[in-house]
């Protein structure tokens, strides 16, 4: 079983991909409503990290820094 950490992290790797997806890109609509999706994903499991989260993290979820969040968790930063 993942933990909240592990599946955030997942959650900030698909839409690093979605960004960049070319063949996504081409339905605005659709993309935009994919991004969103996923935004919401992000934040509904960023709440569901255990409390009391590290500064840093919390700080890159409220900005929207979501790679900066991403590098975070995978020990980058």
């Amino acid at each position: 079983m993942s933990s909240p950490a592990d599946e955030l992290a997942l959650a900030l790797r698909r839409r690093r991909v979605l960004i960049v997806d070319e063949n996504s890109r081409r339905d605005s609509e659709q993309h935009l409503a994919k991004l969103k999706a996923v935004s919401e994903e992000i934040e509904r499991l960023g709440k569901q990290l255990p409390q009391p989260i590290d500064p840093q993290l919390a700080h890159f979820l409220t900005r929207c820094s979501y790679d900066k969040a991403l590098e975070f968790l995978e020990g980058a930063v």
